[in-house]
């Protein structure tokens, strides 16, 4: 039963997986964390593997503290998605019209709008109160204000950050078409904080390195930044309207995947529910065993009770709608994924494009070289990852994709 106690680390580190399962670069990371003085406790769930600095699907605990690299380079990564009224009956045999049509109104890859999107015009594209996640975050104009405080180094990006709102991405960054155990249709997509982001994270992740703190640090990919100085309120500052650029990101590609799912069936009342949205690279405030701790998610999720949250599979298997418990053991959290079983450069390696073909049979995708890395065979099988977090969450809806798009 779960969870299991890490050996050997020095802070409590709690797993929702096997060691067995976990390769030992990974295991050793979780130790090199919970080593740290600033360290009240580490949550591993069943998602986790090696990654830089922190384990991705690590929830961390610190006193006074935040370690950069423990939230990781892309800022506010996390899902959102939306059930639609459209049923199974409703799409055509052949996916690729509307997969080219999803692709036409956002931009994949390095790929970026030729202008900023008029938000104001995606307003209408969902009925109900948030208009496909947009109108539910107003102030725009506030938004776009704060991009002068943010650190110097990024203030010649603020025309390439306002042309990459509302774009996919590359590497596991999706938007798929997907289908519930009852026929509904529904929009589910990943993103982050793009490459406004990812430089925020790095240039502070460089600054943290050469802090006094940090000098001694067994991973220096780990170093710190404490409450109190003007390094802290410098990176929570950016971190924060990063984390605020992400969901305004995955918000506005809603909008403009749900109106082109509309514009493709403009023959029928495409009517859309509220939408889901969670992030799963973040930091925030919160209370662990009664104590005001600062906690980092870096591939995973909040599941507080009765919290909505996302967990995606592969591009060829499933994805789950989930609501949270609200354990206290997990420090209310649970994965953001399947989680990878192999690097890139080893999916690559193994496997074709034929195997990539049958692997994603019935999913109108890309069938190509340049996602070998993302072939389902790549990550851990989604339904033991759900299985090993059943005291964590209750699974709402299970997604079964039929369209993906990758960048």
């Amino acid at each position: 039963m779960f969870p299991v106690e890490l050996r050997g680390a020095k802070a409590q580190t709690l797993m929702w997986a096997h060691e067995h399962e976990v390769e030992q670069a990974a295991l050793q990371q979780l130790r090199t964390i919970a080593e740290l003085e600033w360290v009240h406790g580490v949550r591993v769930m069943p998602d986790v593997h090696l990654g830089k600095g922190a384990t991705v699907g690590s929830v961390i605990a610190m006193r006074d503290a935040v370690a950069p690299a423990a939230v990781g380079v892309d800022i506010g990564c996390g899902m959102e998605a939306v059930k639609t009224s459209l049923t199974a009956s409703d799409l055509p045999d052949d996916l690729h019209s509307l997969r080219s049509r999803i692709e036409a109104a956002v931009p994949v890859g390095f790929s970026a709008h030729n202008k900023a999107v008029d938000v104001t015009r995606l307003q209408t594209v969902i009925n109900g109160p948030r208009a496909a996640g947009t109108t539910r975050r107003a102030g725009w104009t506030r938004f776009w204000s704060l991009f002068a405080d943010l650190d110097p180094a990024v203030q010649k990006r603020e025309s390439k950050a306002h042309k990459q709102m509302g774009t996919l991405g590359g590497g596991n960054h999706f938007i798929e078409v997907c289908l519930d155990t009852e026929q509904h249709v529904w929009v589910l997509l990943h993103s982050g904080s793009r490459n406004i982001g990812k430089e925020l994270a790095e240039r502070h992740i460089a600054v943290a390195r050469k802090l006094p703190q940090n000098r001694d640090l067994p991973d220096r990919d780990l170093s710190v930044f404490l409450s109190g100085t003007p390094e802290m309120d410098a990176y929570r500052r950016d971190l924060t309207w990063a984390q605020e650029y992400a969901a305004r990101n995955r918000a506005v590609m809603l909008a403009l995947v749900c109106a082109a799912v509309r514009d493709e069936f403009d023959s029928l009342p495409v009517r859309f529910d509220e939408p889901i949205s969670c992030h799963h690279n973040y930091v925030s405030e919160e209370i662990i065993d009664g104590l005001p701790m600062l906690v980092t998610r870096k591939g995973a999720v909040r599941a507080g009770d009765g919290d909505l949250a996302l967990i995606p599979g592969s591009m060829g298997t499933r994805s789950y709608v989930v609501r949270g418990k609200g354990n206290p053991l997990s420090f209310q959290s649970a994965s953001h994924g399947a989680g990878r079983r192999m690097s890139r450069g080893a999916a690559k390696r193994q496997f074709t494009v034929a195997d990539l073909v049958a692997q994603t049979d019935g999913v109108e995708s890309r069938k190509d070289a340049g996602v070998i890395d993302e072939i389902p065979a790549a990550y851990k099988d989604i339904d033991a990852v759900i299985s090993a977090q059943r005291d964590l969450v209750d699974v709402v809806a299970t997604l079964r994709q039929v369209l993906c798009v990758k960048g």
